[in-house]
């Protein structure tokens, strides 16, 4: 409980924690092995590297590495192995600890995928905050990333800016889409503070939505893959005609 406890200290500060082994060797080899049967032949929804545009991805559909997947979609209907992890002890423990809450529940709208870094053609996340996507009562979302294998700067592991998700930037520090411009001086000191989060297989990082994150591309030989899903107090509910109200939210 002590460390569950530093843990929420460290989350409050930083806006990010890393639990080391907190998923079983079991659990994230059903996990891979599920994933594994979802991608090859590729079993639908799923967003595609150029579907979002970003540095390095192709350019559309119908170029070289055009049906590169960059997401698999909707994973907590997935499979029970999805559903057994966002709801088990060790998750549910944490978040309560790190959200000051006892009843949560998980978004099906926002993540609630697998990350998938494909060798080859995957793109560069330029710095961003999660909850540019979401429209919640509050920007008060936590989001669980567990790491399926080791993830390093080499193969497009997150980067975080610690201390970003207590920021209030003037709008013109970002550009159209919301991403931290990075000529200007005052964003470059910012990103220099920046933290790579090495991940081992069954490591889970915790991250607050307002957090800035960055990934880059995977340059290895080898896909990297992660599953993620995110978290709101049931008090803090989706705004009505928003996206984040598609589809009802899981209490854990």
């Amino acid at each position: 409980m002590q460390a569950v406890k530093l843990a929420a200290h460290q989350f409050e500060r930083d806006g990010f924690y890393i639990v080391r082994e907190l998923a079983s060797l079991l659990l994230t080899e059903r996990l891979l092995t599920c994933i594994a049967q979802a991608l090859d032949p590729l079993q639908g929804p799923a967003e595609f590297e150029a579907e979002v545009g970003y540095h390095g991805a192709p350019s559309s559909r119908e170029a070289p590495g055009g049906n590169t997947p960059r997401r698999l979609l909707h994973t907590y209907s997935r499979d029970a192995a999805f559903r057994d992890w966002a709801h088990s002890s060790e998750v549910g423990g944490f978040l309560r600890e790190l959200m000051h809450a006892d009843d949560i529940a998980m978004s099906q709208c926002h993540h609630n995928c697998v990350m998938t870094k494909q060798p080859g053609f995957s793109s560069e996340t330029m710095w961003h905050q999660d909850i540019r996507y979401w429209s919640f009562d509050r920007p008060e979302l936590v989001s669980v990333w567990l790491a399926l294998g080791e993830e390093t700067a080499d193969n497009g592991g997150l980067w975080i800016i610690p201390g970003s998700h207590k920021l209030h930037l003037d709008r013109g520090r970002l550009d159209a889409k919301l991403f931290l411009r990075q000529e200007l001086p005052e964003n470059q000191q910012l990103i220099e503070r920046a933290q790579l989060a090495h991940l081992y297989p069954g490591d889970v990082l915790f991250f607050h939505c307002r957090v800035f994150h960055a990934a880059g591309p995977n340059t290895t030989d080898a896909v990297k893959l992660s599953a993620v899903s995110t978290y709101h107090e049931l008090s803090n509910a989706p705004i009505p005609g928003t996206r984040s109200v598609q589809y009802p939210s899981v209490e854990v």
